[in-house]
């Protein structure tokens, strides 16, 4: 291993067993005790299906991981992405030790802090102070370097008032303000983060964001970080890592690892404008989401593709097998990056709440979204009397293309999400 690379994975895979705790059955322990005093590969290694959470395999072992290759400069951070259940949070667990590879090698240098889960490391009993001392002793710091650093930390969390108070009494925005303050000021030459941050409010995500760079940055600290915000992965990290069912796709440039992502798993691919959901034993579901597109001289269009300046029309179709009143509906409308743009409620409009004893389609009509070109996602909820009774995150996509929107033949361009109308004068000062 070089100099500049602190950490270094070789064909590192995760085999488990559907089903089972444990390694299996004691036949299958037999058996693979009988082919390693023999100096035979382990018989099962040969056999499992890929991490296709979407198929049915025709094995009862599944690899989780397979076959990963990377390493990582020291200062680097390295965004790790895929759909959910691609093996992200596998290989994290496996790099910050808590469970072993199946085969494969890891090599690193240093000290390697981790935040997996909310409260991961903590113990529920002790206070907040307490696990501060706790953590810094797993990984392996004096009680004086904890203490140097302990009124930083209680600071950065923003937990002083209940520093002193067990930590099980934490809310879990709270515990994971702590868990970071932590692993971040503990100076570990490795922070693994896993999606957690998601947990923390606007404010504190921004706060963790800024305190990653600048422990790679500043103090030449290398962090491995998860997340499905992809906005927060391409303003953090330099380079990019894709999994997909449990393999390595892609290694390189950061916006390039983003873009085969999102074309990956483009919800516009199959071109439809509307998606249909299975029926489920329910007294209330939703069975289909639509889109219409309206242009500018009042036609509809059947597509998922839609115009600058056009109206659209998303349409809500629900199924009931009992009278519901005070129902509400939302809409949030976000970029194919992460970044929520809007959010359109039916009780917010229109002041008003909706009763029906029989099968319904809401339907909403947006004049004004004023988006930019580019690829949307949409998120659409049902409530009663405040209580979310449907909820259908991303379900389905559109894509704003060019247009002469203004009349000029000039067309707005730039890294922006909207644009806007305006009159412009010039008056004499």
């Amino acid at each position: 291993m070089s100099k500049d690379v602190i950490l270094k994975v070789e064909n590192l895979s995760k085999q488990y067993r559907l089903g089972t705790v444990g390694t299996g059955t004691i036949s299958h322990d037999l058996n693979r005790f009988i082919a390693k005093i023999r100096g035979k590969e382990d018989p099962y290694l040969k056999i499992g299906d890929s991490n296709d959470r979407a198929s049915k395999g025709n094995s009862e072992y599944v690899w989780a991981l397979k076959d990963i290759n990377f390493d990582v400069k020291r200062g680097e951070v390295l965004g790790i992405i895929g759909k959910n259940g691609a093996g992200k949070s596998t290989l994290l667990k496996i790099l910050s030790k808590v469970t072993g590879p199946t085969t494969g090698s890891i090599k690193s240098k240093g000290r390697i802090a981790s935040l997996l889960e909310v409260g991961t490391g903590f113990h529920p009993e002790m206070t907040g102070r307490e696990n501060i001392f706790l953590n810094g002793a797993i990984l392996g710091m004096t009680k004086k370097e904890i203490a140097s650093k302990l009124d930083e930390i209680i600071s950065f969390s923003g937990c002083e008032r209940y520093v002193d108070t067990p930590v099980k009494r934490y809310s879990s925005g709270m515990k994971v303000r702590l868990a970071f303050a932590v692993a971040a000021h503990l100076e570990p030459d490795i922070l693994i983060v896993d999606e957690v941050l998601a947990v923390g409010d606007a404010e504190f995500q921004k706060k963790a964001i800024g305190k990653m760079q600048d422990i790679s940055n500043s103090d030449g600290r290398t962090v491995l970080f998860v997340s499905h915000n992809m906005a927060a992965v391409k303003s953090l990290c330099t380079r990019g890592m894709l999994i997909e069912n449990g393999k390595s796709i892609f290694t390189g440039d950061i916006e390039n690892t983003i873009d085969l992502y999102l074309k990956n798993s483009s919800l516009l691919m199959n071109g439809k404008n509307y998606v249909e959901f299975k029926k489920k034993k329910s007294s209330f579901q939703v069975s289909k989401v639509e889109i219409r597109s309206i242009n500018q001289i009042g036609e509809y269009k059947n597509s998922c593709v839609v115009l600058m300046g056009d109206k659209i029309e998303i349409l809500i179709y629900s199924l009931l097998e009992e009278s519901y009143s005070n129902i509400k509906a939302s809409i949030i409308i976000e970029s194919i990056n992460g970044s929520k743009i809007a959010a359109i409620r039916s009780h917010e409009i229109e002041d008003m709440m909706f009763s029906s004893s029989k099968n319904f389609i809401f339907k909403s009509t947006i004049e004004d979204l004023n988006l930019m070109p580019g690829e949307y996602l949409v998120t659409i909820a049902i409530a009663e009397n405040n209580n979310t009774i449907s909820i259908h995150k991303e379900c389905i996509g559109f894509n704003v293309v060019p247009n002469d929107i203004y009349g000029t033949g000039r067309i707005p361009k730039g890294n922006y999400l909207i644009y806007s109308k305006a009159k412009w004068e010039l008056n004499q000062a």
